[in-house]
């Protein structure tokens, strides 16, 4: 069994608990907050960052692109359960390019920021939330809902036919952001039927059940029918 060194608000460390979830892996999940910058932790990974996964023989796996390729290698799926990398040349590509877009883009101009402002500052105690920071990432939040939501229109899933690895980097960050109450879902367009699709899978069971203390969920974290 893996062990994942993980901060339950982690969209990286939530794809890769989804993707081990969804192939039927269990893991020993190990809570870390990697901004204090733990010496036993940098003693693993230096640049302090999660996930990380501890899977005896192998060395430490850090990062979520060393992660995915771990898992794809050694936890692919068995049985009725298909591949989240498509075989078709073109829907892997588009499901890189979106899984690109999320964990790069997305995060950089919206999630990382909110979760800076709302959590990190807060278990530092490095001042309060800065409301101008939080105004700019909703704003770039609402242009990313828009996109998102014109894709899942014109496709059954995210990259297309098929549900993808893209379906759940994209369900990590929203996952994320809706446990803080930043997503307005009834101005969320055809991303929230996405959204509610892919939240009620069984994956996703062990997340909607994450509490972080003295940060309370929004009342639509766990709610299949918000």
């Amino acid at each position: 069994m893996p062990t994942i060194l993980h901060h339950k608000l982690d969209p990286a460390s939530r794809l890769i608990r989804l993707m081990l979830a969804e192939y039927g892996v269990k893991a020993e999940l190990v809570d870390t907050s990697p901004w204090r910058r733990d010496p036993d932790f940098l003693d693993i990974n230096p640049a302090a960052s999660v996930p990380v996964m501890l899977d005896e023989p192998f060395p430490p796996v850090i990062g979520v692109l060393a992660s995915i390729a771990h898992i794809e290698a050694n936890f692919g799926p068995d049985g009725p359960v298909e591949s989240l990398l498509p075989e078709s040349p073109s829907e892997r590509a588009e499901t890189w390019r979106l899984v690109e877009w999320v964990l790069l883009k997305l995060n950089s101009e919206v999630t990382g920021y909110l979760l800076e402002e709302k959590l990190i500052k807060r278990e530092l105690r490095s001042g309060a939330p800065d409301p101008a920071v939080i105004r700019i990432a909703k704003a770039n939040l609402g242009e990313h809902l828009a996109y998102f939501s014109w894709l899942v229109a014109t496709r059954h899933w995210l990259a297309g036919d098929n549900m993808t690895l893209a379906d759940f980097a994209l369900a990590s960050h929203f996952s994320t952001l809706d446990y803080m109450g930043d997503i307005d879902w009834e101005k969320a367009g055809d991303a929230k039927d996405w959204y509610a699709r892919i939240k009620s899978r069984p994956a996703f069971r062990t997340l909607l059940a994450d509490r972080v203390v003295g940060m309370p969920a929004a009342k639509s974290y766990a709610d299949l029918d918000f």
